[in-house]
């Protein structure tokens, strides 16, 4: 019986973007599983719910949308789809970003490494070749920001990750559960708590190499979200 899998695309003002992750899916390396996408949109004003409309129009049998009444930011975003995958029984759920920053044509790798190696998730890491990283146009800030933070989560949770800040994950929805995810943050750092938490239960994440493009970023966004990584890295080893 063929596995049932949840690509969900997490969207705020994705707009065009998200028609080009769309379609860099890649349906035919999936044809061994029940494949689903959600289209998560999390109350964008500018014309993203459009393009996610005409993707579900032309993709009936396999596509779904959903618009929060309320945003729920980063992290309640990704919550309410991985409420979405459990409600719905499917036993993997790959998170995609709509303004096309991690391609799709990882998708394949991701839910293979999952089930081969028996881990609760894997992650796309920018970092673990990373000459690919600088080649995708990583800022010099974020790439030794990248390097800097990841050493330290690394030395203090005794872990030997090469990217703690990837938004690219697969989840194995028997163990990220909601008694798992509810009580992490809905901000950016979403990604970080669940990283900590499965850590400290024993639960294994593994990762592959992935390439990234870059294009404008807000600096003080990434300043305050480094500055919040590193509190919350460091407090909740004790915690």
């Amino acid at each position: 019986m063929k596995k049932k899998v949840l690509i969900f695309i997490i969207t705020y003002y994705s707009s065009y973007k998200l028609k080009e992750v769309f379609n860099l899916i890649p349906f035919k390396k999936l044809k061994n599983y029940k494949i689903k996408v959600l289209i998560s949109d999390d109350k964008s004003k500018d014309d993203t719910m459009e393009y996610a409309t005409k993707i579900c129009n032309n993709n009936k049998a396999n596509v779904a949308i959903k618009q929060n009444f309320k945003r729920l930011n980063y992290g309640g975003n990704i919550k309410s789809c991985l409420d979405y995958a459990q409600k719905k029984n499917y036993q993997y759920a790959v998170m995609l970003h709509g303004d096309a920053q991690y391609s799709p044509k990882y998708i394949p790798t991701l839910i293979k490494k999952i089930i081969d190696l028996k881990c609760v998730a894997v992650y796309g890491s920018r970092m673990k070749i990373k000459k690919n990283a600088l080649k995708g146009r990583m800022p010099i800030y974020k790439f030794i920001g990248n390097i800097f933070l990841t050493f330290i989560f690394n030395k203090i949770y005794f872990t030997n990750f090469s990217d703690c800040h990837s938004g690219y994950w697969v989840y194995d929805l028997r163990y990220i559960n909601k008694n798992i995810y509810k009580n992490l943050t809905n901000t950016l750092n979403f990604d970080n708590q669940l990283r900590i938490k499965l850590v400290k239960n024993h639960l294994k994440i593994n990762e592959i190499a992935i390439k990234t493009i870059y294009k404008d970023e807000n600096k003080s966004f990434q300043l305050i979200y480094a500055f919040k990584f590193l509190f919350e890295t460091i407090f909740k080893r004790f915690n």
